[in-house]
C-alpha cells in the first residue's frame, strides 16, 4: 500500500463528499514503522503530510465537530495505530518541531520521540503556503504528490503570493500576509522575504517597507484550488 497514494485519496474522498471510512481505517491500522519505511526522504513527506493535515482539518471540523479553539491541539487523528494532532503534523512533523509561539526561531524543549523519528530533516518555507486551516486568508487546498512536490509547492507558491501581496509605490510599501510574520524564522527574517518576493514575483523590495497584512480567521471551509 502506498501511503502517499492513501492520503491523496483520503483528500478526494473529502472533497467529493464520499464515505471516507475505508481510508480512515487503512490510515489507522498502518504498521507503526511504516512512517519510516515509506516516507524515506523530505519530498515524501511532505506530499504525505500536507495531503493528511488539509484532509484531517475537514474532517475534524465537519464531521467530527471539534470546536475551532481546540482543533490544533486536539489528538484526534489516528495513524498507524497512534493519535496525533494537527499541531503535531504542522510543528513537529513539517516544520522539524519548532516551538509553535517561537516565530520559527526556536525548537521545542522535549519534542516527542516519534515525532522526531519521522520529522523532515529541514523546514520547507513553502508548506506554508499548501496548508489550509479553514480560514478567509489560508492558502487553499491542493493535491500533492511525492513525485511532482516541488513544482506543486512553487505553484502554491506563486499562486499564494500573487493574490496576498499589494505594492504602494507612493508610499514605498509591499504589504503581504501576516504568514510571513508568524513563520518569521522559517522564511530567515526579512532578508529571506525580499528573496522570496525577487524569486516568484520578481519584486525588487529594495527601499520598500514591509507591512503584514490583518490576517481574516474567518471560517472557510472546501476552499479547494481549482
Amino acid at each position: 500500500m502506498n501511503i502517499t497514494k492513501l492520503s491523496e485519496e483520503l483528500l478526494l474522498a473529502v472533497k467529493t463528499n464520499k464515505d471516507i471510512s475505508l481510508h480512515l481505517k487503512k490510515l489507522e491500522t498502518l504498521h507503526q514503522n511504516t512512517f519510516e519505511n515509506q516516507l524515506k526522504n523530505d519530498d515524501d513527506k511532505k506530499a504525505f503530510w500536507i495531503n493528511i493535515y488539509n484532509a484531517f482539518f475537514q474532517v475534524l471540523r465537519q464531521i467530527k465537530n471539534v470546536d475551532k479553539s481546540k482543533i490544533y491541539t486536539a489528538k484526534e487523528i489516528k495513524l498507524a495505530q497512534q493519535y496525533w494532532s494537527l499541531d503535531d503534523i504542522e510543528h513537529g512533523i513539517l516544520r522539524k518541531y519548532r516551538y509553535k509561539y517561537s516565530l520559527g526561531y526556536f525548537p521545542q524543549l522535549f519534542p516527542d520521540k516519534k515525532i522526531k523519528k519521522i520529522a523532515v530533516s529541514s523546514i520547507d518555507y513553502r508548506i506554508h503556503f499548501a496548508l489550509n486551516c479553514g480560514a478567509e486568508s489560508c492558502p487553499p487546498i491542493r493535491f500533492y504528490s511525492a513525485e511532482k512536490i516541488n513544482e506543486q509547492l512553487d505553484l502554491a507558491t506563486i499562486s499564494f503570493l500573487e493574490s496576498e501581496t499589494e505594492i504602494f509605490q507612493e508610499k514605498k510599501e509591499i504589504h503581504i500576509s501576516k504568514l510571513f510574520k508568524w513563520f518569521l524564522g522559517d522564511f530567515k527574517s526579512y532578508k529571506g522575504i525580499r528573496n522570496i518576493l525577487k524569486k516568484y514575483l520578481d519584486i525588487n523590495t529594495k527601499g520598500y517597507k514591509i507591512i503584514f497584512k490583518p490576517y481574516s480567521w474567518k471560517e472557510q471551509l472546501n476552499n479547494y484550488s481549482e
